[in-house]
């Protein structure tokens, strides 16, 4: 039946920056699709307890870890620990990142830095350290999370070093799909537009521009990248790899 396609059952899905915000959406949706999860974190020490309310809520196995995922050793050792727990990492999505805007003109470059050590170094770090066990297993999907900004210059932001780590991502994750299509393990991104989130909540003066730029007319729910993270893990989406789904409200239609 179409609808099993779509079953997580028995996989292992691993999502850093899982416990708060658009990540933890996700991995909520992981879970209800019956995947046991692993979420990492950087400073919110909050998440074991929302790992531990996840696995009660949805009845899979749920840790958390705490990781920088600017720091390549710690990756590697840390998701070693989670592939250790739980035998498996099938499913892994990159969430984790930050982001710093201002004009290029004036822009830190010590800013600059901590955006691609966060939002490009970190997300390879990470891929790497996923892939060792997927390529092993021969099967697995790797999930990016971009954005609209690794595609477009989003009016109206001053922002070139975030888009210019989202666009490396997007590129890399098409890199690692072409790599890797024929050794069972397929690497997509998923693209928001402007969603609801704390930090989106806390540009007020902004919001009603970003409406009015988004043919829907509105900002994304949280929620909305539920399915396509459930598609993009699941066998639902088997001959589908180097792909970029936006989930943008048309915004990248215009």
């Amino acid at each position: 039946m179409p609808l099993e396609q779509f079953s997580l059952k028995g996989k292992t899905a691993l999502v850093t920056g899982g416990g708060r915000g658009l990540g933890l959406n996700m991995s909520k949706a992981l879970a209800d699709a019956g995947a046991n999860v692993a979420v990492t974190y950087v400073s919110n020490a909050k998440t074991v307890e929302i790992a531990e309310d996840i696995a009660k809520q949805y009845g899979v196995k749920c840790k958390a870890y705490k990781v920088e995922v600017a720091d390549a050793d710690d990756v590697k050792r840390s998701f070693e620990q989670v592939y250790k727990d739980f035998g498996a990492i099938d499913i892994f999505v990159a969430n984790a990142g930050i982001s710093i805007g201002g004009s290029a003109e004036t822009f830190d470059l010590d800013s600059w830095r901590r955006l691609f050590d966060v939002n490009v170094h970190g997300v390879f770090y990470s891929v790497q350290a996923v892939s060792k066990y997927m390529l092993e297993k021969g099967k697995g999907s790797i999930i990016l999370i971009s954005s609209i900004s690794g595609a477009v210059a989003n009016m109206p932001h001053h922002q070139a070093g975030y888009n210019s780590t989202k666009g490396a991502v997007s590129l890399m994750a098409k890199c690692l799909a072409y790599e890797w299509a024929q050794r069972g393990v397929r690497v997509n991104t998923i693209n928001p537009g402007y969603m609801k989130t704390d930090m989106i909540e806390e540009n007020t003066a902004v919001q009603e521009k970003w409406k009015e730029y988004t043919p829907m007319g509105r900002l994304g729910e949280a929620n909305e990248l539920n399915g396509a993270v459930v598609y993009l893990a699941s066998d639902a989406s088997s001959y589908v790899t180097g792909s970029e789904l936006f989930v943008d409200g048309g915004y990248t239609a215009v």
